[in-house]
């Protein structure tokens, strides 16, 4: 848990909570489905899984990543300056490593000390939980 102590605690992840990718010119949000699984503000908790590109994880602005494609061809047609590209995140595996004691059926809830890589490099972290309650000890 990114060194809390004593009565730090990682929070639960809701609707909305804000990111930000390493690699992105721009923050962005959480989208989460609300499918049965809300919190006690009435916001829909995001689990691990929450990790679909443009469901959950929307776009990052510009995409700087020399990993992806289409910054790599515009990039060698501009002789070698960098030239970002629109982001379209492609998320690759779950968010990591969410509660290991809370869980939404058998999915782990997904807690603001998570995150989650996309293809092209840039790992996504939660920046603000979407939510004022709810920690995990």
């Amino acid at each position: 848990m990114r060194g809390k102590t004593g009565a730090d605690v990682s929070k639960l992840v809701a609707h909305g909570a804000a990111l930000k990718c390493s690699c992105g010119s721009a923050p962005s949000s959480l989208g989460v489905l609300p499918d049965g699984k809300t919190n006690s503000e009435h916001q829909a908790t995001a689990t691990i899984q929450d990790n679909e590109a443009n469901v959950n994880v929307k776009p990052f602005g510009l995409c700087q990543s020399l990993a992806n494609p289409q910054v790599a061809a515009a990039t060698a047609a501009a002789q070698g300056a960098l030239t970002p590209q629109p982001c379209l995140p492609v998320t690759v595996a779950p968010w990591s490593p969410g509660s290991a004691t809370v869980r939404l059926g058998s999915k782990a809830v997904l807690t603001d000390d998570s995150t989650c890589s996309c293809q092209w490099g840039g790992v996504i972290e939660i920046t603000a939980p979407g939510q004022q309650r709810g920690s995990v000890g």
